[in-house]
């Protein structure tokens, strides 16, 4: 059976209901650290923390430069930065020019963190109103790495998931229950 290191997630525009949803989903057992970028403005940061934690057991934490990854915690970029990746599974912030109109850019992490964990990584698109994720989503499929897209249909703006559907095959296309249901089920590698 396949194992995974990491979760990495994105979403735009309705963005916050549906994470809070996916969170909801997952239980105090789940093993692999996931890291989130959304499309925030700098205020929203601190209610946005607040929020997730109430939504879950789960550790939630702005993602912090070279800030080991830990399993079971849930790291969300910082606002106006890019969060990437790096080999030693530290996560590093930069605010090169925005990509897709967005800093922080998923397509920026997907396509970092797909580098990194290689087929022992899962992409989850969720709500959007642009195509970021798109690309980066690719590049986990690329690398063998597991897809997710949220159905369209039940996407409060669903322009994202669309436009990674019209990239990329993906694995699976669900709801958000859905998605956090089948997360629970991944089976974290032995380091894990």
């Amino acid at each position: 059976m396949k194992k995974y290191r990491a979760v990495v997630a994105g979403c735009s525009a309705g963005g916050m209901q549906a994470v809070a949803t996916l969170l909801a989903q997952l239980g105090t057992s789940f093993r692999l650290p996931l890291i989130i970028v959304q499309h925030l403005h700098r205020e929203q940061g601190e209610y946005l923390f607040r929020f997730y934690s109430s939504s879950t057991h789960l550790k939630v934490q702005e993602a912090s430069e070279r800030e080991k990854i830990l399993p079971g915690n849930v790291y969300v970029a910082p606002p106006d930065y890019h969060l990437l990746i790096e080999h030693d599974e530290t996560f590093s912030l930069s605010v090169e020019e925005k990509v897709n109109f967005c800093r922080p850019s998923i397509d920026v992490l997907f396509e970092s963190a797909a580098d990194v964990y290689g087929p022992a990584l899962a992409g989850v698109v969720l709500t959007g109103a642009n195509s970021d994720g798109a690309l980066g989503l690719k590049r986990i499929k690329d690398c063998g790495g597991l897809t997710l897209v949220q159905r369209p249909e039940t996407a409060q703006f669903p322009e994202m998931p669309r436009s990674a559907l019209l990239c990329v095959h993906a694995d699976q296309v669900l709801t958000i229950e859905e998605i956090g249901r089948f997360l629970m089920t991944l089976k974290p590698e032995a380091a894990y």
